[in-house]
Formats: structure tokens, C-alpha cells, sequence
């Protein structure tokens, strides 16, 4: 199997902007395509001509500015049934778009011809016959999505394979086999598969075997990987596995898979190694957290917590890892919590170009002082920019930049609307500065009144900004005297950075995380 090449088909921009709270912008589309265009994807599907003006807009775009590498796909279902490829709208808004490939979608489940497209089964082979001829007609490669094949497959296996086989004798490149309902087992792939593959080759077709998945099962991957090894090559699939439902098989496991595990030619190596970099870049825009654990390209995918795992991990990167994290472009972390030993910090305080004594009595002391702070509430697995402030401020000869020496916040409400201001006390330097802002809530006041403060000082907290703010309560009985814990991330540019304050006060919780994420802004600017 070695050495043999996978097309990779992506999606992500019409199936993954099926999924829930996922909105791309006609421009964020163009932004994806050109990324994928840039690292080597076969195909790029961009959307469903004629079903919205975003759509429209981006094949547009697409006409006047084409893609360097990928072949730009546009998607689209067959004829409606009794009706004429020349009249149907659909076909027609296909041909519009200038894409050079039409994906077509068409049933290939008895059951789902008769109950949801109400017609004959004969008619659907026509639909789909005639639908793939007419774009092969006017120049077009059309790639056939065989809609619920395994589920149509274990209903009706003949007349599954004879809907792709029609689509094959009319021009198809590709027939794409499809678990729609994403319900399939690895098995019910292997067994489809291979008998579309030899279907095909009894008839003498040259058109190739895709897989297209679902996860609502959570073997999207999985169903994606059996579907190649039993003989697919193409895969189709989303950046993170966005799409309806539970999503689409996630592309970025698919291709490291594919590539790294089973030594197949998929992507340029140096493509795979922006995989974390392309994963991360198409959460930003679509306005989604990656979750940490997101196999090979989350923050937590190559963490370690345990000071077991820690200490091995210290002496053999290899102790606790699949891959090198640099195959993908991620980087492995040390956490830092109340499980931590001396090795944990250790390797932390590495991470930050720090080195520390192991036997040094001070680093005995820090370990217990985090144990202390996270028995407080403090968390610092997801605020390294704060751990790292820990120990800086405990180097010698680390002074802080400034130091907030009093703060006030008051919100009140005037008719229908509600103010909040803040004033803050900053010394710099020997001098004490007074500010005060207005915001539209108190830790906006307090974040507004701290920059007036600091920026005319420190002009590298200009391009900083605030990305996220989360709040938790660490102990509900408590009710309102609950102690709080606030996470905020900041940026400036492509960098972010993750603060945590804790406190009986959420506006001094906030002020401690806000303190830490403008501190760690100072601390890494260059000279």
C-alpha cells in the first residue's frame, strides 16, 4: 500500500458550513480555498451555486481570481424527476458558476428514491444517467456523490451499484460512496467498497472509488481509513469535521493518518506540516474554539499532566506520544496543576527559556506555592501566559513594569440604558497616574481605564486585544460569595495567550487576569 496516492477533496465549505453555529463570509471562503489551495488539496468544493448570494459571490471571485493548484468543484443534485437537465435550475446555476468540476449528488437507496424523492426507481437511474451526461456535455469533470450507498447497499445492493455503474457509463471520473446518515460500521465500508471497485472493474470502467463520511457514529475517521485500505482513492471530508449534525469526517486526522501512519502519498509533507497552522486558521473564521483535545493538532493533543508521565516524557519524548508533534505542526506541553511534581515545573519553566535547580530549595517551594494557589481556585493548564508571570517574577532582578495600587468600578443605570465606569491608580516608575474610563460593563471600564494608563507608556499594548472571557464559579453553595475564576485570552497579531485570575471578587479576578495578559504583552515584546 506504501507509496500510493490518495485525492484529497475538501469540503469544508459547503458540507462544513452545514454545521451547527458554523457562517463562513463569502470572503472567509476565499481565504479557506486559497489555504487549501496553497497546500496541495486536489479538490476544493465551494458551495451550491444558485442557493445564495454568498455562494454566487464566491464563485464569482473564484471565476476572476482561479485557483493556482486545486480544481474547484461546485455542488449540485440531479435533475428533478420528470423533468429536463436543459430546464432545471440547478444544473443550470452549475453551469453559471465557471467551476471546472460539478459534484452531483443523487439517491442510490431504493428506500430513500421511493419515500423522500417520491418517484421511480427507473427514473432515478435516468436522473442521474442523464444529469452527469449533460455536464460532461458542456466540458465539466463530474465527480457522482452516491447519497446513502451503505445504507442502500444493505437494502438493495444491485440496485446501489448499478445507480454509481449508470453514473459511470455517462462520465463520472469518480463515484463517490457516501455514509449519509454517518450510522455505518468499518465493516459495511470494506464490504461496499470493494464490491463497487469490482463492480467497475467487471464493467470495464475507468472511474474511481471516493469515500464520503458522516460521525454520527464517531467513526467518521475510522469509516474514512477502512474505506481507503479497501481500495477508495479518493477522501472526502471537512477541516475539524465541521458539517451537520455530528460533522464530517475530520480531513486533518484523515490526511495525518493517511500519511504518517500509513505511508500513503496524500499531501506534500511540508503540507502536512501546516496542518495545526490550517486547522487553527479555519476555527478563527469560523468562529468556534478548536477543542483541546483535537487529535493531532489541539493544544492538549501532545500535554502531559501527570508528573509520572512528566518525568518519563523528560526522559524520552517518546514515552507518552504517537507521532512527533512536529509532523503536524504542533508542539507538546507540559501542564502545570495540583498533580504537579518538580518535573512538570521544570519542563514548564523550560518551555519559557527558564531553567531552574531541581534541588534548589526555591523550586521545592514554588511546587508547593502552585499546589496552594490551585487549592484557591487558580487553574494554570489553560493560562500559561500567568505561569509563566509566576516565574519571572521570581527570577532575580525582574521587576514589574507597573503596579495598580488602587482601582474603583461602578455601574449604574440612567433611563433605559446601563454605564459602567472604572478608575484606576497606576504607578510607573516612581509616578502615579489616575485615569478613568466608561465601558459597557465594569471589566470593560476596568480594561479601557488600565490602557489609558499604560499605552502612552508602553506603545507595544497598542495591537493587544481581548479574544475571550470565561468565567466560572468554583463552589456554588457558596452563592454569591462564591470564589471566582476568570480566564481571558488576548492577541496581538497570529499570537494568543491565556490569563487567570481568582478571587471571592469577580472584578478582582478579572483585574488580576487583565494585570497578568497586559504584563505578559510587555514581557515578550522585543527590546
Amino acid at each position: 500500500m506504501s507509496g500510493r496516492r490518495i485525492v484529497v477533496y475538501d469540503t469544508t465549505l459547503r458540507d462544513g458550513a452545514q454545521g451547527p453555529a458554523v457562517s463562513f463570509s463569502s470572503s472567509d471562503k476565499a481565504r479557506i480555498a486559497r489555504a487549501l489551495d496553497g497546500l496541495g488539496f486536489d479538490y476544493v468544493e465551494g458551495g451550491f451555486p444558485g442557493s445564495n448570494p454568498k455562494d454566487e459571490e464566491f464563485f464569482a471571485h473564484m471565476q476572476a481570481e482561479p485557483l493556482k493548484q486545486s480544481r474547484l468543484a461546485a455542488f449540485g443534485a440531479t435533475r428533478r424527476a420528470g423533468g429536463r437537465c436543459e430546464d432545471d435550475a440547478n444544473l443550470v446555476a452549475l453551469a453559471h458558476s465557471g467551476a471546472p468540476v460539478w459534484t452531483l449528488v443523487g439517491k442510490s437507496d431504493t428506500w430513500q428514491v421511493t419515500n423522500v424523492l417520491q418517484t421511480t426507481t427507473n427514473e432515478n437511474l435516468a436522473m442521474v444517467e442523464e444529469s452527469v451526461a449533460f455536464g460532461v456535455g458542456l466540458g465539466r469533470e463530474v465527480i457522482f456523490d452516491a447519497e446513502h450507498f451503505f445504507d442502500g447497499y444493505a437494502r438493495d445492493a444491485e440496485y446501489a451499484l448499478e445507480v454509481c455503474l449508470g453514473a459511470a457509463r455517462a462520465g463520472s471520473s469518480w463515484v463517490v460512496l457516501c455514509d449519509t446518515n454517518g450510522g455505518s460500521l468499518p465493516e459495511s465500508i470494506r464490504l461496499g467498497v470493494e464490491a463497487m471497485r469490482h463492480a467497475l472493474e467487471q464493467a470495464g470502467s475507468s472511474a474511481r472509488v471516493g469515500i464520503h463520511t458522516h460521525n454520527d457514529g464517531e467513526l467518521a475517521v475510522a469509516n474514512t481509513l477502512e474505506g481507503v485500505m479497501a481500495g477508495a482513492d479518493m477522501v472526502q471530508g471537512t477541516i475539524n469535521g465541521y458539517g451537520e449534525r455530528c460533522g464530517n469526517a475530520n480531513l486533518v486526522s484523515v490526511v495525518a493518518n493517511l500519511v504518517l501512519k500509513l505511508g500513503l502519498e496524500a499531501l506534500p509533507p511540508k503540507s502536512v506540516e501546516r496542518l495545526t497552522e490550517l486547522s487553527r486558521m479555519v476555527a478563527e473564521l469560523a468562529n468556534l474554539a478548536l477543542p483541546l483535545q483535537q487529535p493531532f493538532v489541539g493544544q492538549g493533543a501532545f500535554a502531559h499532566k501527570g508528573g509520572q508521565h512528566v518525568a518519563a516524557v523528560l526522559r524520552n519524548k517518546d514515552a507518552y506520544q504517537h507521532i512527533d508533534p512536529a509532523l503536524v505542526g504542533n508542539e507538546p506541553h507540559v501542564l502545570v496543576s495540583e498533580l504537579s511534581g518538580r518535573g512538570n515545573v521544570l519542563a514548564k519553566a523550560r518551555e519559557f527559556g527558564i531553567e531552574l535547580d531541581r534541588d534548589d530549595p526555591q523550586t521545592r517551594w514554588l511546587v508547593q506555592h502552585l499546589k496552594e494557589l490551585e487549592h484557591r481556585g487558580y487553574s494554570y493548564e489553560a493560562a500559561d501566559a500567568s505561569f509563566e508571570m509566576l516565574l519571572r517574577r521570581l527570577q532575580p532582578g525582574y521587576a514589574a513594569p507597573w503596579t495598580v495600587a488602587d482601582f474603583t468600578t461602578q455601574v449604574r443605570q440612567n433611563g433605559g440604558s446601563v454605564n459602567a465606569e472604572a478608575t484606576v491608580k497606576v504607578e510607573v516608575g516612581g509616578a502615579l497616574y489616575h485615569t478613568a474610563a466608561s465601558g459597557n460593563g465594569p471589566v470593560n471600564a476596568l480594561d479601557a481605564a488600565l490602557r489609558k494608563a499604560l499605552s502612552p507608556r508602553f506603545p507595544e499594548l497598542d495591537g493587544v486585544s481581548l479574544h475571550d472571557y470565561k468565567v466560572r464559579i468554583l463552589d456554588g453553595d457558596a452563592g454569591t460569595a462564591a470564589t471566582t475564576r476568570v480566564l481571558i485570552e488576548s492577541g496581538r497579531d497570529l499570537k494568543r495567550w491565556t490569563t487567570v485570575g481568582c478571587s471571592s471578587n469577580i472584578i478582582e479576578a478579572s483585574l488580576l487576569a487583565l494585570v497578568d495578559s497586559l504584563e505578559y504583552a510587555v514581557s515578550m515584546s522585543p527590546d
